[in-house]
């Protein structure tokens, strides 16, 4: 299997790139993250854009850099993919992180080990409180297996929310 070059980014004018109207991401609140990340980092990852100029991927950065103020932005422009393909891109580029978990062991000796000044979006506050075992709230490097694992169930139907949290507090033993 052959996997397909979508090419060398470009530097395009910020107001060429359309964002996606129905982009089913409200990534309004990361805005900030990738605004602190661009300014510590740069540019380390292009917007995809269609043959049209909107997004595909990087409605986040594209908004960062809005708020920079930003005239121009690196982005690579996708245009082989049918519109079918475009789609599919857009959602998985945003799914597919989902899927992944922390090994919260060598998250915390990776975040001990940085110079406090370096962004990576994690809260800190002598511990990283983003970085607790779930189970007693204390640190994961007092947790032997240093792995927390999770799980995120979100639904507009409150009958079957409520079903869920029933089922899971009866297997679990926890109170709902």
């Amino acid at each position: 299997m052959t996997v397909r070059d979508l090419g060398t980014p470009v530097k395009m004018p910020i107001e060429s790139v359309k964002p996606y109207e129905n982009n089913p991401r409200d990534n309004d609140d990361a805005v900030g993250g990738v605004m602190k990340s661009l300014q510590q980092y740069g540019w380390q990852e292009p917007l995809v854009v269609d043959k049209d100029n909107v997004i595909i991927a990087g409605h986040t950065r594209y908004k960062a850099a809005q708020k920079l103020g930003l005239k121009h932005v690196p982005v690579i422009v996708a245009k082989d993919l049918t519109p079918d393909q475009v789609k599919g891109f857009r959602i998985a580029d945003n799914k597919t992180g989902e899927r992944a978990i922390w090994d919260n062991k060598k998250l915390l000796k990776e975040l001990d080990s940085l110079n406090a000044e370096i962004y990576t979006g994690f809260k800190e506050s002598g511990v990283f409180e983003d970085v607790l075992d779930e189970s007693d709230n204390s640190p994961v490097v007092d947790n032997d297996k240093g792995v927390t694992y999770s799980m995120k169930f979100s639904t507009q139907n409150k009958q079957a929310f409520e079903k869920i949290k029933q089922y899971a507090a009866e297997v679990l033993s926890i109170e709902s």
